[in-house]
């Protein structure tokens, strides 16, 4: 095996070896300088080949080129650019993008310092945003085979993610060592984020990655690795009892981690499709109610729903019955109208109905009419009330006052969202924690009811400046599982100083009088005047021979002390 280049050696009279970001058993990597593209950065991966014959050298170059050129097929902006591929002292190199930026693994160990994760929503903006990169690369028959929090970077420059290391590199790089092999020697892999198929046979598929994105998810989610995750004896996956999420997010999950290849999500466009309705509000299921309800006939007016032939339609609902009969004038009432009822008949009294009716219904029976006018109204009342578990939502307005700091204290309680708005310029610094609330996340929102960035979302405390003018939204919310929980929201915007158009106006004052310098221009003119002087000096020179050694030392010099004049 050849020894690693050394730094500030130059390939291909390009690239300038910086240092050595990694090496192992399939090669190395380098951070180099591209020289004819402005010193810009850029990742050179050196595949070891340890082939000595001739003709397995020749083969070993030729599975090079033909695996280099697939992996130049793919153009996505969240994976590393594959420039181009060169030989040079028996070293086959790979030239691709260079991503600054930190890997999720690292990130995931910095929550862990402080014991937090990843939340339920990041890890589902993380899903959404590589969901269409692996899209990208399986349609041009390229699987990854390798994909794990180390090998997935949050770029600095766009806060995305980014995918690199391919398993297609390292499987190039075991089948250099082993040209003639027809099987490959190693499996490309990470345990515990592999699928069985792939690790047992090298077999790898769309739905092989679409697996491990699922682990990476999971481990994000609970900070806990695959191998304290997944029962060996009952082969299944226990993350679930180390954090609660969305039902509909951890089904998705779970069909991912799924560990029969064919009851997988077999493409990333299904998972993709599987994750627009997590978000969505839950739906409420029909649930038999004991309260009669309104129903809307085919006119434009509501009418009511038939009432049982066998069963008279009840005028009073039970728990107001001895409220009602206790009131003289509800038995009054009552009295006339089942005077009026026995009197007229219930036909007659449907036929008035459906007179007045600007539209006929066949469900409008006059039962259920004397009721809203004999309960006052009750019965509507009780009727919307909702069954659903979409959360309630307050809005209120944020009192900077002059000082623009100010501190609110109530409660937040199981199913509800509290959101503080404010208005705030841009420039101005925002300060926004909480205290003394446990189980409380908040998120700031832009007037666009968009987080200002990534790090204003479900958490305990922001600070950043504001990017535009408008009013802008503190939304609190509770970790699920906790009931209810008192807190103190602590807001704090600072004015943008705003001492920039006095400096524009001091310096232009003091630019006038410097124009006076002009002046000096007509100074210039005198200093000609040594110009005659040139031609008084050369007629010594022919009298004198001492003197002619003088005026050539003199006259070079005297150009340049006239100009400096």
């Amino acid at each position: 095996m050849q020894p690693p280049i050394t730094i500030g050696t130059v390939l291909q009279n390009r690239y300038r070896i910086i240092q050595i970001l990694g090496q192992g058993g399939f090669g190395r990597t380098y951070l180099a300088e591209d020289q004819r593209r402005f010193n810009e950065l850029c990742a050179i991966k050196e595949l070891i080949s340890t082939v000595t014959e001739a003709s397995a050298w020749e083969k070993a170059q030729e599975l090079f080129h033909r695996e280099a050129a697939i992996l130049y097929q793919m153009e996505h902006l969240q994976v590393p650019k594959f420039r181009e591929r060169f030989e040079q002292d028996q070293r086959l190199c790979l030239v691709q993008d260079y991503v600054a930026g930190k890997t999720y693994r690292d990130l995931l160990a910095e929550r862990q310092a402080v014991n937090q994760t990843f939340t339920e929503a990041e890890v589902l903006q993380l899903l959404r945003s590589l969901l269409p990169v692996l899209e990208h690369i399986h349609s041009r028959g390229i699987i990854h085979r390798d994909i794990s929090p180390e090998n997935i970077i949050l770029r600095d420059s766009d806060a995305k993610p980014v995918l690199i290391d391919f398993g297609v590199v390292k499987e190039l790089a075991t089948r250099l060592q082993f040209p003639n092999s027809t099987s490959p020697v190693t499996t490309v892999g990470k345990l515990g984020y592999s699928p069985s198929e792939q690790m047992q046979t090298g077999g790898a598929y769309p739905s092989s990655d679409l697996y491990a994105l699922g682990v990476t998810a999971i481990v994000l989610l609970t900070g806990r690795e695959p191998n304290a995750l997944f029962d060996e004896n009952q082969l299944t996956w226990n993350w679930q009892r180390w954090v609660r999420v969305n039902p509909r997010f951890a089904q998705v999950l779970n069909r991912m981690l799924n560990n029969i290849p064919s009851d997988r999500y077999q493409s990333a466009t299904s998972v993709i499709q599987a994750l627009q309705v997590v978000d969505q509000p839950n739906v409420p299921t029909p649930d038999v109610s004991n309260l009669q309800t309104i129903a809307v006939g085919r006119g434009p007016n509501p009418v009511s729903p038939p009432a049982s032939p066998n069963k008279p339609t009840p005028v009073i609902p039970p728990s107001r019955a001895s409220s009602v009969l206790d009131n003289p004038l509800a038995l009054g009432a009552i009295g006339s109208a089942v005077v009026i009822l026995a009197g007229f008949g219930s036909w007659a009294l449907v036929s008035s109905i459906r007179s007045q009716s600007s539209a006929p219904s066949e469900t409008a029976p006059p039962q259920t009419f004397p009721s809203p006018v004999i309960s006052g109204g009750t019965t509507f009342t009780s009727t919307p009330t909702p069954t659903n578990d979409e959360p309630v939502i307050s809005n209120k307005r944020l009192n900077l006052g002059a000082s623009n700091i100010t501190t609110v204290e109530d409660t937040l309680k199981a199913n509800q969202i509290i959101r503080y708005t404010f208005f705030g310029r841009e420039g101005a610094k925002l300060t926004v924690f909480i205290d003394q609330g446990s189980g409380i996340l908040l998120t700031v929102l832009d007037p666009n009811q968009q987080p200002i960035d990534n790090s204003s979302q479900q958490v305990t405390s922001y600070e950043g400046t504001l990017q535009v003018t408008g009013r802008y939204t503190i939304e609190l919310t509770l970790v699920t599982g906790v009931a209810e929980s008192n807190y103190n929201l602590n807001v704090a915007l600072e004015k943008p100083a705003q001492p920039t158009p006095t400096e524009t106006l001091t310096p232009t004052p003091t630019e006038t009088p410097t124009l006076t310098i002009p002046t000096e221009t007509p100074r210039e003119t005198p200093t000609e005047i040594p110009t005659p002087i040139f031609t008084e000096i050369p007629t010594p020179t022919p009298t004198t021979g001492g003197e002619q050694t003088f005026p050539p030392a003199d006259v070079t010099p005297q150009p340049f002390s006239g100009q400096r004049n």
